[in-house]
């Protein structure tokens, strides 16, 4: 580095931290310290957010080693009450320039429009950054996120982990803090068995050199890649390929500091268990990575990531072996013990699991979501017998030893068991499918009987949750609404179902308990409905005008998800158009005339009082379009609805150029704003393009 800049390193050592919490700790100790150096005013190039299980480090380049110098102006007393009559400073004017360290002579005057004042101007010296870096470091830690912090010893403070080293460094200098009673220096540590002696830094830029010589990879970027390529090419060592979870690879990583990827293997007898319940095994307990071979099924071999390069990695897997053997023979146990039972069986079980105080037990949940589904069985083109059944056993598998063990299993189960007990494929399917999308990038059911469950299932959940007065408010949301009317809106959406929503909630709240008045709440789920559907489109890169586009033509009592959704599709198409912009303006130029009109047109244009060329050509070109139109709108077919609707731009175009809408004659002006209406309400039955930008 120059002699004006310098690289910044901190580190803060401590006992194993949370996995769960080191990213985020790392990001925001990154943006807090070089947030600091900027509320100062110096000068920086790239941050790096570094971190590992016992560490917490950034490391700045190019610091400037001083704040920059700055000028300043202090205003003081008006001149009217800085001197007397005699032009003799006055105790303000005195006062003053000795709270500036100065003498009246030496202050200036500052002229406004309110007047003259006396002001104190100077340059103030930047200070050392390394003056500044104890108190930036301080604010830094105080202000991370730490849900529940700890003491240590007989110290006072509090932090997530107790903390035993403190590393401060511009280039090869040590800058002097304190942290939770630790003084910094440049000693680090390496990993806690490989090199367990301090780590000497002799400058801030070897760190993560000297540090992966100690046997730590701090740089957590390299280390997850190296964890990734690590375990994929075991995976193919093993013949064949490892199944990586996005989560659990960032939750190893938060739990090692010297990757070691090794593979090891269980009995094969335990294959007999669905591969989802082994991979929740080790996955959620050991943090293995499952394998499986080239045609998707599970191998009986795991891959696991040790912290310690063993000189005989033979015992680390044989000890891996040992302790996985426990876990995946209660998988198997509780397998066995279930399929002693039918999901028929279990049934009434479900009437000692509660769902909610006053919406009742989980059996009356899944005989209201029987009911409303057998009723829309025919929207979605399914048996009505198969989707009461389906229902009637889509929560059963909550009260078995294995979901109770692994409640992510919750569905998937579900559809094993009924596949066992003979129930149909499709039914079975949509035990798995009615939880479907289960979060926001997943897929909505594949089956329209999994559809159907996972639209009635959210519709009874959601109008009795309103109906007892628990709807979301602000960010709290406790029983996932927000989440749930997506799913529900999705399914419709993409499942190509046109389902009016306001019917479907109105059958739903009628199902909800005695006393409770749901029927009430309809109104605000559908608005509240709305709002996520808002959010849907605006996600996916929508305007809002679109949206108000379609939104000011449906009725709050007619709100049809799929409609909509093509409705505002055909808005963005049209909106692609050369003649979009002329229309829209057209179409609020409209707007506005018929507002302001003092009559009511007439219902119909009577052709006769077509006088001007202009008005008969624009009269012909929609009378011309108007059965083709009206037709595609009746079809759904909005866009080629619009298309043909975006014809008539010249026309209109000329109609507005060459012709005086407010005549003088009261019977033409009426045929003309008739004649305007009628052009309005075309477009009208499809959308409000007025909403949409014209092009002016």
């Amino acid at each position: 580095m120059s002699d004006e800049t310098a690289t910044l390193l901190f580190e803060l050592g401590m006992e194993e931290l949370p996995p769960g919490a080191l990213d985020d700790l790392s990001d925001r100790l990154a943006t807090a310290i070089a947030g600091g150096l900027e509320r100062a005013g110096v000068e920086h190039a790239a941050v790096r957010a570094l971190g590992a299980p016992r560490r917490l480090a950034v490391q700045i380049e190019a610091v400037a080693r001083r704040q920059p110098d700055r000028d300043f102006e202090r205003r003081g007393p008006a001149r009217s009450v800085a001197f007397d009559d005699n032009g003799a400073p006055t105790r303000a004017a005195e006062g003053f320039a000795r709270s500036c360290g100065v003498t009246v002579d030496d202050l200036q005057t500052l002229e406004t429009d309110e007047g003259a004042w006396l002001v104190h101007r100077g340059t103030e010296t930047g200070r050392d950054t390394r003056e500044l870096l104890p108190g930036i470091i301080e604010h830094a830690l105080s202000h991370l996120p730490i849900p529940k912090r700890m003491r240590w010893g007989d110290q006072s403070s509090e932090f997530v982990r107790p903390v035993h080293w403190v590393v401060l460094m511009l280039d090869e200098a040590v800058v002097p803090v304190t942290v939770f009673g630790v003084n910094s220096g440049h000693e680090s540590r390496g990993h806690r068995f490989h090199h367990p002696a301090p780590v000497a830094l002799k400058h801030a830029d070897d760190y993560t050199a000297a540090m992966r010589g100690a046997h730590v990879l701090v740089d957590r970027a390299e280390r997850r890649n190296h964890i990734l390529e690590g375990v994929r090419a075991e995976g193919e060592a093993i013949g064949g390929h490892a199944v990586i979870d996005a989560e659990l690879l960032d939750e190893v990583n938060a739990l090692v500091e010297w990757p070691v990827v090794l593979s090891g293997s269980f009995d094969e007898a335990f294959l007999r268990v669905p591969p989802e319940a082994l991979i929740s095994s080790m996955e959620g307990h050991q943090r293995y990575f499952p394998v499986r071979d080239a045609n998707g099924h599970l191998l009986p071999r795991f891959i696991t990531v040790a912290n310690i390069e063993s000189r005989d990695p033979a015992r680390v897997i044989a000890g891996n072996e040992r302790v996985i053997r426990p876990r995946l023979a209660d998988a198997a146990f509780f397998w066995d013990q279930d399929r002693a039972r039918t999901l028929e069986s279990r049934r009434s079980a479900l009437g000692q699991v509660v769902f909610q105080k006053q919406l009742g037990s989980l059996a009356d949940k899944s005989e209201r979501v029987a009911d409303l589904a057998a009723r829309y069985a025919d929207r979605f083109e399914t048996d009505a017998g198969q989707a009461r059944r389906a229902a009637q056993l889509a929560k059963v598998d909550l009260v078995t030893e294995m979901v109770d063990e692994f409640p992510e299993l919750q569905g998937i189960m579900g559809r094993y068991y009924a596949t066992e007990d003979g129930e149909a494929p499709a039914v079975a399917v949509a035990l798995d499918e009615v939880y479907q999308p289960r979060f926001a990038a997943d897929a909505i059911a594949a089956s329209p009987l999994g559809r159907l469950l996972a639209v009635a299932e959210r519709a009874d959940t959601l109008t009795g949750i309103f109906a007892i007065g628990k709807a979301p408010t602000g960010a709290k949301d406790p029983f996932a609404l927000r989440r749930a009317a997506v799913g529900l809106l999705r399914s419709l959406i993409e499942g190509q179902h046109p389902v009016d929503l306001t019917a479907l909630l109105h059958d739903a709240a009628a199902r909800q308990p005695a006393g409770l008045d749901a029927e009430a709440q309809v109104k605000p789920l559908v608005e509240f409905c709305l709002e996520r559907l808002r959010g849907l489109y605006h996600e996916a890169g929508y305007g809002a005008e679109l949206f108000e586009a379609v939104r000011s033509v449906r009725p709050l009592d007619a709100i049809e998800p799929l409609d909509f959704d093509r409705r505002l599709r055909a808005c963005h198409d049209f909106a692609r158009l050369p003649a979009a912009g002329s229309l829209a303006g057209a179409n609020k130029r409209i707007r506005n005339i018929l507002r302001k009109a003092d009559c009511t047109p007439p219902a119909e244009v009577d052709a006769e009082r077509l006088t001007e060329p202009a008005e008969r050509a624009l009269y012909t070109a929609m009378e011309e379009r108007a059965p083709a139109v009206e037709a595609l709108i009746a079809e759904g077919a909005y866009s080629e609805a619009l298309a043909r609707l975006a014809e008539l731009r010249e026309p209109v175009d000329r109609f507005f150029d060459g012709v005086m809408v407010m005549s003088d004659d009261p019977a033409v002006q009426a045929n003309r704003l008739a004649l305007l209406q009628r052009l309005q309400h075309m477009f009208l039955a499809i959308a409000d393009v007025s909403a949409l930008p014209d092009s002016g």
